[in-house]
């Protein structure tokens, strides 16, 4: 991991254009991704029963940018429909995972209120990677009756962004904060 938050580091130095960022991620996560067996712990298959899910923290800024986590994913749960407020990269390691993506359709200046239109869908599986700019808006389901495990890079830690989650059948948005794995 030290040698991939390296490159990482390096990467974000080097590209100031989010797309540029996202495009020279990728392939490192893909390698990270396939070596999993040099990061990969049995407790990241332990997924916090409440939540769903677990985040794994691999590795993060002191200010909170540039953080990358393992995520395990229980059987027949997810997330609700959400941004990151940053760019994020995600890499399939384990099993197959259903992502949804959405586009507001509203302004976003009435507070509490979102309009989302479900605009796609796509079953990502190991060695799949998902470069997502700012503002991109998807769902995470584990339709499996197995654990499931992917690799996640942020442009800063999700829980210092102001994202959101969203329930497309009651148009709301609210904050999004997610309990991190110890």
């Amino acid at each position: 991991i030290s040698q991939f938050v390296a490159d990482l580091r390096r990467v974000r130095a080097e590209c100031a254009d989010e797309h540029r960022v996202l495009a020279a991620v990728r392939p490192l996560a893909l390698h990270a991704a396939l070596s999993r067996d040099l990061w990969l712990e049995d407790y990241m298959l332990a997924p916090d029963q409440e939540q769903g899910f677990s985040l794994f923290p691999l590795s993060e800024e002191e200010d909170h940018s540039l953080a990358v986590f393992a995520l395990s994913w229980l059987p027949n749960r997810g997330t609700p429909p959400h941004d990151h407020g940053t760019w994020a990269v995600v890499a399939g390691v384990v099993g197959p995972e259903w992502n949804t993506f959405w586009r507001r359709q509203d302004d976003g200046k009435r507070p509490g209120f979102a309009r989302l239109e479900q605009v796609g869908a796509k079953m990502f599986l190991p060695g799949d990677v998902l470069a997502m700019p700012s503002g991109t808006i998807h769902q995470v389901w584990n339709q499996t009756d197995a654990v499931t495990v992917s690799l996640h890079i942020y442009g800063m830690h999700i829980n210092h962004t102001g994202r959101s989650q969203f329930d497309p059948d009651k148009g709301t948005a609210q904050p999004y904060i997610a309990r991190i794995a110890c």
